[in-house]
């Protein structure tokens, strides 16, 4: 057993942290791919405990659990990534500009400075079925081989499966992540420029399915995920 805490800045909603981000502290104890339920909003500047039962990581504030991560399969094949530019002009196509549950969200947040969150802005591409933005990570998001840790990986992985549901901007509701599982295929370069998508899987009432993968400028898919979302009322 280890602590660990979620600082403010990976927030997600302001008061609690960022779904992917908190699904990746957990997720990374597993070689190979994951599958992290979380089981309530993980709490901000707080001493949480990260403890191996069984066949499953448990992530615990006190005697309360937040979040449990076991070894999975992730056999999902991601579509045809787009190109380098028209992930970049995606950006101009994002509809959190217009209208943002959490603005001061870590990974989507349109009120997080350049070098503070992620800035990832995802957008519809024109003519497919995805949204998608260019990503550059920022160094302090790089270990000491040059590549992307894995929590931020994750974390990049997750908003944009948000926004692939493509939530009306005037719903009456929203979805929070209660559950994504990931799978980091290869290492994620720091150094140069990544293309982030995600699309639409499904809908069973109020759970909500979507997957995201990050790729090279080339195409070379990296890393992939899939999201369960749950509908709440606003």
């Amino acid at each position: 057993m280890f602590t660990t805490s979620i600082a403010k800045r990976y927030c997600g909603p302001p008061q609690s942290g960022n779904g992917g981000y908190s699904c990746g502290l957990l997720g990374k104890q597993i070689e190979g791919p994951s599958k992290v339920r979380l089981h309530m909003p993980p709490p901000l500047d707080t001493q949480l405990s990260i403890k191996q039962d069984a066949n499953s990581w448990l992530l615990k504030q006190d005697k309360k659990l937040i979040g449990t991560a076991m070894a999975a399969q992730l056999d999902m094949q991601p579509p045809q990534p787009p190109s380098l530019e028209q992930a970049r002009a995606a950006r101009n196509n994002y509809s959190g500009f217009s209208e943002h549950s959490f603005p001061h969200c870590f990974v989507c947040g349109t009120g997080r400075e350049q070098g503070d969150g992620l800035r990832l802005f995802t957008g519809a591409i024109n003519g497919q079925e995805m949204v998608a933005c260019d990503w550059e990570p920022s160094a302090d998001l790089i270990d000491t081989n040059g590549q992307v840790k894995a929590e931020f990986i994750w974390s990049a992985l997750d908003c944009p499966g948000y926004f692939a549901l493509d939530v009306p901007a005037n719903a009456d509701f929203i979805c929070l992540l209660g559950e994504m599982t990931a799978s980091i295929d290869k290492p994620v370069p720091g150094d140069q420029p990544l293309i982030v998508y995600a699309w639409k899987r499904y809908i069973e009432g109020r759970k909500h399915y979507s997957a995201a993968a990050l790729c090279t400028e080339e195409g070379e898919v990296l890393a992939r995920a899939e999201h369960l979302w749950i509908r709440l009322n606003k």
